[in-house]
Formats: C-alpha cells, structure tokens, sequence
C-alpha cells in the first residue's frame, strides 16, 4: 500500500489531491499538510500543521513522519497575489517587499520543504515529489512581460526542482522529482484573472488533480528535473 503527502492542502489543488487519494484504493495513508484545517474526516487522512514561510515549522512537520517512506509528496502551495497587492503590470509596480513575499512562499518555502521531506521518500521503489509550477516561470516562453515576481519566483523553482533531482539521482537514484504545471484552475490564486480566460482552458481543481495524477503515473527515472503540464507536455525553461 502506498503513502503520500500532500502539503498545501488547503488550497484548491491541494484538496483535491487529497479527495482523489482518499478513493485510491491503493493508498492506505494520506499524511495532509497545511497552516489551516481541512475540514476532511476520514480516517485514511492525518492533519499537520506546516508554516511553509517558516523552516522550524517545516523541520516540525517533517519530523513527525519522519518514520514514513513516502511514494509520493506533492507541494501544492503558491502565492500570485494578496489582498494588498498583485502581479504588477509594469516596471513601476515593483516593490522590494512584495517580491520577497512573492520569492519566500513559491521559492524558498519549497526549496526548505525539499530540504526536510526528500530524505524520507521511499528508497525501494520509484517515488516522486512534484512540486506546482507555472509555464510563466519558462524565460524561452515569456512574450508578454509582466508578472515579475511571480515569473521570477516559478523560475527559481524550476531550478531548484532541477538542481534537487541531479543530486537524488547520487542518493536516491528510483526517486522523480518534478515540477507540475496544472493548468489555469479556478481558484483563489486564479480569480481576479480568470474573466479572460476562455471556458475550455479554465479547469476545475479536480480536472486538474486528476490530469496530474495521470502525469505522475507515467514519469520515470528520465523525466526527472523537467517541468510538466497537466497533458503531459515538457515545458522548456
């Protein structure tokens, strides 16, 4: 039976994640991570609490599985905008805080994650850890300019999902580590944007789930380091 974790369960994809493990037969335990509760009864879940702003907090919940040999970890937490502000339109919208907030939730948050929860994926079989990305964080693909941060933030990420499955294949060489593109999901992060987005390109979060489900299914060893959308295409940096 396999063990998984979903960290960021509270947010749209994250939750739906964790809907959809809960009616796999094949997973016994779902080990949920998140600053606040999700509300899911069901004895396969167990809750934590992580602060992923915060490294104490993610060594934390680290240590209490740290007897478990996860197949699979999924990182679905992200930030484009806060009630304060949003992904800037031009130069003059950059502000040093608001790209640090931008950088420390989708950057550093899941690179200090890596640090704590890569060591406890299964060593035996294949396992995966798949972080959400975004297509924005490809340099090759940006035409439109703007959204700084967020761009800078999911690149960043795109290296760090890189440089991290160069050194597992010295230490865990069965574990896949990548990056997720989910397409634009109806959610909190998507609302202010989503009116210019035609129907058939918006998915709900479990369309969505479940499309990276699949995708997680089919990597393997070769796959690793690559950012992925939701269809299974590679998305260059």
């Amino acid at each position: 039976m396999r063990k998984v974790a979903v960290i960021g369960s509270s947010g749209a994809i994250g939750s739906a994640f964790v809907d959809h493990y809960i009616n796999d037969q094949s997973i016994n335990n779902i080990f949920s991570f998140s600053r606040s509760s999700i509300g899911i009864d069901n004895n396969k879940v167990k809750h934590f609490f992580i602060d992923i702003e915060n490294e104490n907090s993610i060594q934390d919940a680290a240590k209490s599985v740290e007897e478990i040999n996860f197949d699979e970890i999924i990182i679905a937490s992200g930030l484009l905008h806060t009630n304060e502000f949003g992904p800037e339109k031009s130069i003059k919208d950059l502000k040093a805080d608001n790209i640090l907030k931008i950088l420390n939730v989708n950057t550093v948050g899941p690179a200090i994650i890596g640090k704590h929860f890569l060591p406890l994926l299964n060593k035996n079989n294949k396992s995966v850890m798949a972080f959400l990305s975004a297509r924005v964080g490809s340099i090759s693909e940006n035409k439109l300019g703007g959204w700084y941060a967020y761009r800078a933030s999911k690149s960043a990420l795109n290296q760090i999902i890189k440089t991290f499955s160069i050194e597992l294949k010295r230490t865990n060489p069965k574990a896949i580590i990548i990056g997720l593109q989910p397409g634009t999901v109806d959610s909190e992060l998507s609302a202010p944007f989503k009116r210019s987005v035609s129907k058939n390109k918006l998915f709900s979060a479990e369309y969505s789930a479940s499309q990276l489900l699949g995708v997680i299914q089919r990597v393997d060893e070769s796959s690793s380091g690559n950012l992925i959308s939701w269809d299974g295409e590679i998305i260059s940096p």
